[in-house]
């Protein structure tokens, strides 16, 4: 199983509307909302890498309200 987390800021008022927008797209686990710089932080599960990234890349990407993204790929322990 690949883990990807997305950093997500969004324009300002929609942040509801963005969580729920997302928490609907498939291969998404978790969405919270953080402090700091970004909005919300996003947990994305698939069987491949290349399955988790067309799901941040071509779903969760386009949602309206998303001002920016930051992608972090999990990689193996040290």
């Amino acid at each position: 199983m690949e883990t990807i987390y997305l950093l997500i800021e969004t324009e300002v008022g929609r942040l509801e509307e963005v969580a729920r927008r997302i928490r609907s797209v498939p291969d998404v686990v978790e969405v919270q909302g953080v402090t700091g710089p970004f909005d919300l932080i996003v947990k994305v599960q698939a069987d491949h890498i290349n399955t988790a990234l067309d799901v941040v890349m071509s779903k969760i990407r386009r949602v309206p309200g998303i001002k920016s993204t930051e992608t972090l790929v999990t990689v193996s322990g040290p």
